[in-house]
This record gives structure tokens, C-alpha cells and sequence, in this order.
């Protein structure tokens, strides 16, 4: 679970620190740094003397447990020695987790794509498959340090989080209390009639943005978000458009997973639940880190009046869907 305080602040990572780091094991930086989009940790592309730059993950401190770190790099190499396209960490000196200053870090190869075409089909087929066999390793063996994706951990819980630290305007705080409540509830409801299904180690936040596309397919990348849950939570963020786009979009990636992974039919029960659940936590992760600097700077938007008024009205719109039948129901 996070345990990241609200007031941390990354300020201590200097360029300095960063590039000390990379010599603290044996990597010699030519000076040359260039920060990447990441707002959770920092990451930073980092240039190498006589070689080509690294990516070098700087972890946010208390998020993750050395152990649950290091659970996701087992992960990723179970699926580099089945041949499945991701970025593991490099191991240097036979550790994939260093430590300087305070601060935990790991190194990757640099690698370069374009966002998948979610449009096209034989892309979605292509991306299926592959997730057929991401998952088809992750059902082998369950996490042990990591959370997993359910109605606590993702709706309860930041739920909770936001109404006891005082996020929510005074004026709506009644509004945003019932109608969360009542989209727990829809969540609920999902779960209910999925019934028992299968938890495995997931991506866990696989939408196009973490997909690097080449000639040779995809790459997925930042398993950072990896945990246990149901296998539709790395299926239903590639979706979009009107229901008959999503329908056929589903219908494309399946045609590829199941060559590789059977897939449960009732969890697209789940998919509006999960979206739901998604929606809430977002908002709680945005306020756990509002100290950030960082994020001050990137998401102005969040907390104000407005900002609460239009997450109610997301949640009503979320409640509907959730008692609307399920894709593959027309």
C-alpha cells in the first residue's frame, strides 16, 4: 500500500545526485541529462561515456517496499526469457534495486516507438496477443509484497482518504459522499455478478501511453503500477469510442489474447466497475501527492470548486453505465 507522506518532496534529487548515483555503481555519465515524463517517480535519460544513454528510475520513497520493487523486476525478466517484448531493469553487479542518498533507483536500455494505432485491427489483435502472454506467466505464480487491484485498495480506501483530509468544498462534501457511496455500491454489484474470478500479476496500468510501438510490434513498458488483479484490468484502457466501437475493439483484442490465455467471459462485468474504481483512486492519488511541486505545476485544475463538481457528475455517469449489460450483451 502507498505510505508516501504528503509533504515529500523530491528537491534533495539534484542533477548532481542523479549523476552521482550512476558512478555510486560503476556507470560513467558524460554529463548529458534529460528528464522524462514521470510525475509518480523521475526518471531521467542519462548520457554514457563511449556508449548509448541509459533511463535511469529515481523510486518515489515509501510507495513500494524494496521487496515489492523487486517482485515487479522478477516479473518483467520472466517475461524477457519468454521472449515477450518489455523493459526490464538492468542488473548491474547483480542487483536490479540500487540505493544512494536516501533514494532507491534502477536503470533500463533506452528504448524508442510511437503509440499504438488503437484504431486499427490487426494492432489490437497484435497487443492481445501479447497480453495473452504476459498474462498466461503471470497466472503462474501470486505477488507477495504488492497490493491488489479490489474494491479496498482502488474505491474504499481513497475514497476515505479524500473525505478525512478535507479535499472535497464544504458546500458538496454531502453530494460527493452519497453519490461515491453509490458508485462503490455499482462496483460492488460488478463484482457480484462476475463472481469468482481469477487474480494474476498484471501490467496494471496499460493504456497506450505505456506501449512503444515499432516496426517489429509493441514494447510495453513501466510495469511500475504491476499488482495482482483481475486479467480485463489490462484489456479495458485500450478502449474507446461509442459501445459498438468498443464491442468490436474487445472483440479484436480477444481474437489475439486467446491464442495464448483463455479469458473469463464474466469479467466484462467488470470493466465499468474497474473504470470506476480507476476514476476515484486517480482523484485520491492526485491529492496524496499535492505537495509535489511537481504536480502543482502539472494538473492546475486540481481541487478546485469545478474540479469536485464534474468528478460527481463522472460518478453519476459511471453509475449508469455500471447497470447497463456488459459488452459482449447487445
Amino acid at each position: 500500500m502507498d505510505t508516501t507522506t504528503d509533504n515529500f518532496s523530491f528537491a534533495a534529487l539534484t542533477p548532481d545526485c542523479v549523476l552521482n548515483a550512476l558512478e555510486s555503481i560503476g556507470l560513467r555519465c558524460d554529463g548529458r541529462m534529460l528528464a522524462l515524463n514521470s510525475y509518480e517517480n523521475r526518471v531521467y535519460q542519462i548520457g554514457i561515456e563511449d556508449d548509448v544513454p541509459l533511463i535511469a528510475k529515481f523510486y518515489r520513497p515509501a510507495r513500494w517496499t524494496d521487496q515489492a520493487i523487486l517482485e515487479e523486476h522478477a516479473f518483467v525478466q520472466e517475461l524477457v526469457e519468454q521472449e515477450i517484448p518489455v523493459v526490464p531493469a538492468l542488473a548491474v553487479d547483480g542487483r536490479t534495486l540500487h540505493h544512494f542518498d536516501g533514494f532507491r533507483f534502477s536503470v533500463f536500455a533506452r528504448h524508442g516507438g510511437r503509440a499504438p494505432e488503437l484504431e486499427d485491427r490487426d494492432t489490437l489483435e497484435w497487443l492481445g496477443r501479447f497480453l495473452g502472454r504476459i498474462h498466461s506467466v503471470g497466472a503462474l505464480r501470486d505477488y507477495q509484497h504488492r497490493p491488489a487491484l479490489n474494491l479496498d485498495t482502488f474505491g474504499e480506501e481513497p475514497r476515505d482518504y479524500l473525505l478525512a483530509n478535507g479535499f472535497i468544498p464544504a458546500d458538496i462534501d454531502a453530494a460527493y459522499r452519497s453519490v461515491a457511496q453509490q458508485a462503490l455500491d455499482g462496483v460492488h454489484h460488478c463484482f457480484d455478478r462476475a463472481g469468482m474470478v481469477k487474480q494474476l500479476r498484471l501490467h496494471g496500468d496499460c493504456h497506450a501511453g505505456n506501449v512503444l510501438w515499432t516496426k517489429e510490434g509493441p514494447h510495453f513498458v513501466d510495469f511500475d503500477d504491476s499488482r495482482m488483479g483481475p486479467a480485463v484490468q489490462d484489456l479495458w484502457m485500450l478502449l474507446s469510442g461509442e459501445r459498438e466501437d468498443r464491442v468490436r475493439q474487445m472483440g479484436d483484442i480477444l481474437a489475439g489474447y486467446e491464442d495464448f490465455c483463455e479469458f473469463d467471459a464474466r469479467e466484462l462485468h467488470l470493466i465499468e466497475g474497474l473504470r470506476t474504481l480507476r476514476l476515484i483512486h486517480y482523484s485520491a492519488w492526485l491529492a496524496r501527492r499535492w505537495e509535489d511541486a511537481a504536480f502543482k505545476q502539472a494538473f492546475p485544475w486540481f481541487n478546485t470548486q469545478r474540479y469536485w463538481q464534474d468528478r460527481i457528475l463522472e460518478l453519476r455517469e459511471q453509475i449508469a453505465l455500471m447497470e447497463e449489460a456488459p459488452l459482449w450483451q447487445n
